[in-house]
């Protein structure tokens, strides 16, 4: 059977909505991908009894807790008094992370304010989880079978076979996340190992709506191509991301199969697996063939080289960008002609083939890619409605320009256009576009 997982996410923030809660996205990912069975997210207020009540029960059902968030030196970090009362801990300093505060302080010459003292602070029994991005340690702790059966809601039998494990991260990102990665991933394969066989496999699809994938993956895993095979869905700007999972003997067999039958269904709208990005496997692509790509943009306002250059060792293939706004900075940056936004206007196939063109030309790179739209929620007309976007190619081979229309909100509407832009860069990529 496989280890069940809760987490809980502590913030008031979360709750009000002034901050997105993205660690409990983040953490099922992580957790599924290691075999674990996420079955709860709960998030609860910086309020005294709230985590308690939360986490006792959780650990009441099942046999990992992970919590994110109040391990901080401000007066709502309640998280560490909230466990060690919990489970009946005292709590003790430890002076190894009080030495690790202290030189954190110094290195940055700052002196140490008195009230980050309590992130010292530790519950009898636990193990402290090194925290190199910030201040507050993480901090992880064993609970017994018969504390476990002690806790829960007290509505109908509590789950409380073998030892528990219950985790605490800090709630930054910048900082739960490696921490995670360093610190908890290492200890669970110690403590709570996954010991029946599983397998799954997140293939990352690009340019097919999530209702063509489905229908497309049904159709090839029926007839016993899926069998024993869990499938899963999830779309997002302009994606689709396909899992297979499947538990038990046979498991990496039968996932393998799934995984074949699915990419030759869906062919090269596959671009990738796993954690991989788009933009990750255009500049891999780039960087295989020892190419480059310069990228003008105008409605997306700069998104495209945003993730390009999130990708560690962009530089070795994204040679420039350009936000040309405004017509006169498509003329003076790009050399876009007067002529071309006379006749047909910013937002056109001729421009985002002149803008293409002029990028590869001015960064004297391999590759140009461009685009122009109109974001909305004013400026359409008849003809050219809020929502239509051009993008357009330019290569060693000549210039190739799509009309897309995504009639969306301004936000999505440029992670979408993005994305669209650099498949087309894929695509051309993928047909040997390139260096004569």
């Amino acid at each position: 059977m496989a280890v069940r997982v809760e987490l809980v996410q502590t913030g008031t923030e979360l709750l009000t909505g002034a901050r997105l809660n993205l660690h409990a996205q983040w953490l099922s990912e992580r957790l599924t991908s290691m075999g674990y069975e996420v079955v709860r997210q709960t998030v609860v207020a910086d309020a005294a009894g709230a985590i308690c009540e939360a986490v006792a029960g959780a650990l009441g059902r099942v046999r990992l807790v992970v919590v994110t968030g109040g391990l901080g030196p401000t007066s709502d970090d309640r998280t560490r008094e909230e466990i060690a009362q919990l489970l009946g801990r005292r709590l003790v300093e430890d002076t190894q992370v009080l030495r690790r505060l202290e030189a954190f302080y110094a290195a940055r010459n700052r002196v140490m304010p008195e009230r980050a003292r309590v992130q010292a602070l530790v519950p009898e029994g636990a193990v402290v989880l090194e925290n190199r991005w910030g201040t507050a340690p993480g901090l992880a702790l064993e609970v017994s079978p018969e504390v476990r059966a002690g806790l829960g809601e007290g509505k109908g039998p509590v789950r409380a076979e073998g030892t528990g494990w219950l985790v605490l991260l800090p709630g930054p990102t910048r900082e739960m996340r490696p921490m995670f990665e360093e610190r908890v991933v290492p200890l669970l394969a110690k403590v709570l190992p996954v010991e029946e066989e599983w397998a799954s496999v997140v293939l990352r699809t690009v340019g097919l709506p999530e209702s063509v994938v489905e229908a497309r993956v049904t159709a090839v895993l029926e007839g016993g191509g899926g069998s024993g095979v869990e499938v899963g869905y999830c779309a997002h700007a302009g994606e689709v991301d396909v899992r297979l999972v499947a538990r038990g003997p046979g498991a990496r067999e039968r996932v393998g199969r799934a995984e074949h039958r699915v990419r030759l269904e869906l062919g090269q709208a596959v671009y990738g697996a796993g954690e991989v990005t788009l933009e990750a496997v255009v500049l891999e692509m780039l960087r295989a063939r020892a190419e480059t790509v310069a990228v003008a943009e105008s409605c997306t306002g700069g998104c495209v080289a945003h993730r390009l250059t999130n990708v560690p060792g962009a530089s070795a293939s994204f040679v420039a960008g350009w936000v040309t706004y405004s017509n006169e900075s498509k003329v003076r940056g790009l050399g876009v002609t007067p002529a071309a936004l006379a006749a047909h206007g910013a937002v056109s196939a001729e421009v985002a083939k002149q803008m293409a063109e002029g990028a590869r030309r001015m960064a004297g790179s391999t590759h140009g890619l461009a685009i122009t739209g109109i974001a909305g929620p004013t400026g359409g007309s008849a003809e050219k409605p809020v929502g239509t976007v051009f993008l357009a190619y330019a290569g060693p081979g000549g210039t190739e320009v799509e009309r897309r229309f995504h009639p969306i909100d301004r936000v999505s509407f440029k992670e979408v256009t993005a994305t669209y832009a650099l498949d087309l860069l894929r695509r051309a990529l993928l047909r040997g576009a390139g260096t004569d």
